[in-house]
């Protein structure tokens, strides 16, 4: 027999329930458990984001409003934004030891998470403080005000892909959308970026020079501001020959095993509650936390049971003898 839907829709709501309760001892007692990786001597920090279609979202009421504003109605209207973070080790090579994932449902300002993150690394760097930080993530500002203020002092890196990106953008328009000489000076200068020493400092010096020439292209501007908010995080051609990573390509894989391959199958819409669960195991099996966190929620569902044994009433056998 198999377990019947509205079985499996209640299961996760309920473990969903019990972990929450214990969220706090719970994450404390696997931090304890943790074991840095002997061979590490850099821990990554990441904080990202993917929008999660929600039951609750409003949908309705935000399409009605788009049709009333004027605006087009299609898009990810009852969408919000589910999160994920991530604590990642490397070796002296720069070769990524083991990752350990979180997710969460979608909440104000990720407010859950960066808890769990923030005390997890704290109970790393007790273990051995002498591993290099390094926080990465794209250019949202409150994964930065968050790493800049909340976590310990440490390296700050713009992840590089997002980076080139920008830099695609920027070219595209001012030569003009997937042009020869857009391509040209994107190959040229992601390369500059990403591998001579100051490297930021020319491709601002590129664009500076190209919103002159087209001082009314405002998004032009756009991608300069964010070269020249960011060029303190952009010094990838000394994190590279310290072995440190660049990219967050752990993060987004995390945003993509942990939701977006299970939650955002064709028709799914999903409560906080049962979400949730969902998400709280598979971080744990990812992480390789599964056995010890099932024990800690198993032990919530048990109950000591005395018995006396003047209490147990006597049945027959069958054979004419008296059984206890």
């Amino acid at each position: 027999m198999s377990p019947s839907t509205s079985s499996l829709a209640r299961l996760p709501k309920k473990l969903n329930e019990q972990w929450e309760q214990h969220l706090d001892p719970f994450e404390t007692l696997l931090a304890e458990n943790l074991t840095v990786p002997p061979d590490a001597v850099t821990v990554a920090a990441s904080l990202d984001g993917v929008m999660l279609p929600m039951k609750d979202g409003k949908r309705q009421e935000k399409r009605e409003k788009s049709v009333a504003d004027g605006k087009r109605t299609r898009g990810p209207a009852g969408c919000q934004e589910a999160s994920c973070g991530t604590l990642s080790f490397y070796d002296d090579q720069g070769d990524r030891l083991s990752t350990i994932r979180m997710g969460r449902m979608p909440e104000s300002k990720k407010a859950t998470l960066k808890k769990s993150l923030s005390n997890l690394l704290d109970k790393v760097l007790q273990q051995k403080p002498n591993l290099t930080l390094v926080k990465v993530a794209d250019g949202a500002r409150d994964n930065w005000t968050y790493f800049t203020k909340e976590l310990p002092e440490g390296e700050e890196i713009v992840d590089y892909y997002h980076a080139a990106e920008h830099l695609k953008k920027a070219f595209d328009l001012a030569y003009g959308e997937n042009s020869a000489k857009s391509k040209e000076k994107f190959s040229t200068y992601r390369h500059i970026l990403k591998e001579e020493p100051g490297g930021v400092e020319k491709i601002i010096k590129a664009l500076a020079y190209q919103h002159s020439k087209h001082p009314r292209r405002s998004k032009l501007k756009t991608e300069l501001k964010y070269f020249r908010k960011n060029r303190l995080r952009m010094n990838y051609a000394e994190h590279l020959s310290r072995n440190l990573p660049i990219g967050s390509g752990v993060i987004e894989a995390s945003c993509k095993t942990l939701v977006t391959q299970r939650m955002k199958c064709s028709g799914m819409r999903w409560r906080c509650p049962g979400g949730q669960g969902i998400l709280t195991l598979r971080s744990l099996i990812q992480s390789g936390w599964f056995d010890c966190g099932w024990m800690l929620l198993s032990v919530t569902y048990r109950a000591k049971v005395n018995m006396v044994s003047d209490n147990v009433i006597p049945f027959s056998s069958g054979k004419g003898n008296i059984e206890r």
